[in-house]
């Protein structure tokens, strides 16, 4: 089953996706009038996807101090207004209390479940962070001919919990999250010479190999994501991944802390290939 099938799978039951999944103003407007739930990888080809995290403004200079200071993991792309649900330099009809498949809340650092709107959660303060999402990067991986076996097999990408340090950043600490991608040592080189003119998604991997070397003990159980299947010819790939703001939110403990729920991204109006360097 891959991506595009997997995402007609979770859809509610009975309904006939007969939309355009290449545009993304439609795909945001299905999601927005709850007609569609599922992940988004395989939606708006060719259209940047971002994370998100939303915080109160008494915690987000923090926040931002952090991104800069962790351009890997949490690359910036925008940054709302207080209280302003909007961010017109990705989409201009967003609404980000209504826009992504789900949510993901945070209660003073404890996860508190996955909802499908935040409307009733909005506060005034709230400041809006839109970061990178390495599926912005795997297209271009795509399209030059390399296999990702979540998107064949509609799994989620696996992903894993470092030791490695961030930057701190006032309230905000954090160990590196990482997601993984397994290939054969030819296209491992492959994949950091595509990735590399990505940096506001990710860019480069920053780890080849040895996962033991980064903390991670077991390479075949994931920590979130599906767990992967690495052939004998295979090596694991590493990328930032923009789940570690969450595990940063768990650090500041806001009293109220919104993410997207892995996998569950921002669809914007802005082009993948608007981000390549060089």
């Amino acid at each position: 089953m891959n991506a595009f099938a997997t995402a007609l799978a979770e859809a509610p039951h009975g309904l006939e996706l007969v939309w355009d999944t290449t545009d993304p103003r439609e795909v945001r407007r299905q999601i927005r009038t709850g007609q569609y739930r599922g992940h988004t990888g395989a939606l708006a080809k060719g259209f940047v996807q971002a994370n998100l995290a939303i915080m109160p403004l008494d915690y987000a200079e923090d926040f931002l101090r952090f991104c800069q200071r962790n351009p890997k993991p949490c690359p910036l792309l925008a940054m709302s207004e207080p209280g302003d649900p909007r961010l017109p330099e990705l989409a201009e009809d967003l609404d980000i209390r209504t826009d992504l498949p789900s949510y993901r809340v945070f209660r003073d650092g404890e996860y508190d479940g996955d909802v499908v709107s935040i409307e009733d959660l909005w506060r005034d303060d709230f400041v809006v962070f839109a970061l990178g999402c390495s599926f912005s990067f795997e297209e271009p991986l795509v399209d030059a001919g390399l296999r990702l076996r979540h998107w064949e097999d509609g799994s989620v990408c696996p992903m894993f919990l470092t030791d490695i340090d961030c930057a701190p950043a006032g309230r905000f600490h954090s160990k590196l999250v990482v997601s993984m991608r397994p290939f054969t040592p030819a296209d491992a080189i492959k994949a950091v010479q595509i990735t590399s003119r990505y940096p506001r998604v990710h860019g480069a991997p920053v780890h080849l190999g040895m996962p033991e070397l980064i903390g991670v003990e077991d390479i075949g159980r994931a920590w979130q994501g599906d767990d992967p299947k690495l052939a004998p010819d295979q090596m694991p790939v590493f990328w930032a991944c923009g789940v570690t703001p969450q595990v940063a939110v768990r650090s500041a403990r806001p009293p109220l802390a919104i993410t997207h729920t892995p996998a569950h991204m921002l669809v914007t109006d802005v082009r993948n290939a608007s981000l390549a360097v060089g």
